[in-house]
């Protein structure tokens, strides 16, 4: 039986990595991709699916779980993998801050739609998180990032990741498995606006950080293996579990605060 598996940010760097290996080992890939042409490029290279969808917009994420619903009898394994660093302090289209919207409130969103046929195919969930969570600061009662300074939007996209484990602590408290991983300091597209970064590139001669491929390896991983020799919800550092996590990601209660404000800010009932 051919299995699914539904990759977003999938028109780049580790997404489409990951696309290709899965595709070449005979999975269906469904290609979720903000930039029309890429997608449709990765798309026709390996034989999936392209999906188009900006996390920019909430409405975008609820178009494309009915268009996935209605194509796929199954889905095996959702890779929440999109995502970013926003350098300069931004609204979405919904009138969220965009880092906790594209990294958490749309992929939250998704696999809440998704959730019955998830659950009835007893699908793995996989996300892209970061050791970037160590620096984080999660506040529910801020999660729009109002009542602190940007300061290039690292902390807030520390926090984002944060917010990506405990969802997937979450989710295996709800009886999905589920997973997430850092894949390491990825030589892609990652923070193209950010001064730091350019600076950094500039100085390593553009050679600064670790391949696509070496990157996708823990999703690939993640999502092929039968059995996930971790405990659900682990949080791998790469391909070793119990990654070092801020303080907050195992406080007690910070895991259901954090669904029930996602939820109510994406219009879901808690």
């Amino acid at each position: 039986m051919t299995k699914t598996v539904v990759i977003t940010g999938a028109s780049s760097g580790i997404g489409a990595n990951a696309a290709g290996r899965l595709a070449a080992e005979g999975w269906e890939v469904a290609v979720v991709g903000r930039n029309p042409e890429r997608t449709r490029k990765v798309a026709a290279a390996i034989g999936g699916t392209p999906f188009l969808a900006d996390f920019d917009r909430l409405g975008d994420v609820r178009a494309l779980a009915r268009r996935l619903l209605e194509r796929y009898e199954r889905i095996d394994v959702l890779a929440n993998n999109a995502g970013g660093l926003v350098h300069q302090r931004g609204l979405s289209a919904d009138g969220y801050e965009r880092t906790i919207q594209h990294n958490h409130l749309a992929p939250f969103l998704l696999t809440n739609l998704l959730m019955p046929k998830l659950v009835a195919c007893n699908a793995r969930v996989i996300a892209t998180a970061s050791l970037a969570n160590t620096f984080g600061s999660l506040r529910i009662d801020d999660l729009q990032w109002k009542k602190r300074p940007w300061l290039g939007g690292w902390q807030a996209y520390g926090t984002s990741k944060i917010a990506t484990i405990l969802f997937t602590q979450s989710l295996a408290t709800r009886g999905l498995d589920a997973y997430s991983f850092h894949p390491g300091f990825v030589a892609t597209g990652f923070g193209t606006d950010s001064p730091l970064l350019k600076v950094g590139r500039f100085v390593s001669g553009g050679s600064m950080g670790i391949s696509a491929e070496q990157g996708a390896t823990p999703l690939v991983h993640l999502a092929t293996v039968d059995t996930v020799d971790a405990a659900n919800g682990t949080y791998f550092d790469g391909l070793k579990p119990d990654g070092r996590t801020q303080k907050s990601v195992r406080t007690p209660g910070s895991a259901e605060a954090l669904w029930t404000a996602s939820a109510l800010l994406v219009g879901l009932k808690p």
